[in-house]
């Protein structure tokens, strides 16, 4: 019982640091593209290349703001101490996989075979579509 307790305790430490660096530079992204929209764009090249990159700015700040969801959900099964747990077959998801997903919920294998099952059932779609009730 030690062992999980420290393992929860350990993985908690990881999961809260990584939520707290990812709301951190959200918060500096939201920041910096506030003040950047207030900068003068004198012609329209510049005005161009502004809006581009104020688009994938927005594009990446809705990606962080998902990723920041995801961790929160994490943050609740931690809480209620199911974090580090597979949602597939309850066993313990690696340090590793949560040190680089720290919202994940299934282990590696389930991942996998996840994966695969809708890799197999785009294939199978795509059959499907392709085939005409008039070929013979």
């Amino acid at each position: 019982m030690a062992d999980n307790t420290t393992r929860h305790t350990h993985l908690g430490e990881i999961l809260l640091g990584k939520r707290r660096e990812l709301a951190d530079d959200l918060r500096r992204r939201i920041r910096d593209g506030r003040a950047d929209r207030a900068i003068d764009v004198p012609d329209e090249l510049e005005r161009t290349d502004a809006d581009l990159s104020g688009d994938v700015e927005l594009a990446l700040i809705q990606m962080k703001s998902e990723t920041m969801s995801r961790m929160d959900e994490a943050v609740i099964r931690l809480e209620a101490g199911d974090y580090g747990l597979c949602s597939e077959c309850s066993g313990e998801i690696s340090e590793t996989r949560l040190r680089a997903l720290p919202f994940a919920v299934r282990c590696k294998a389930c991942e996998e075979r996840r994966e695969q099952g809708r890799a197999d059932s785009r294939k199978l779609t795509s059959t499907h579509a392709s085939f005409s009730p008039f070929e013979r």
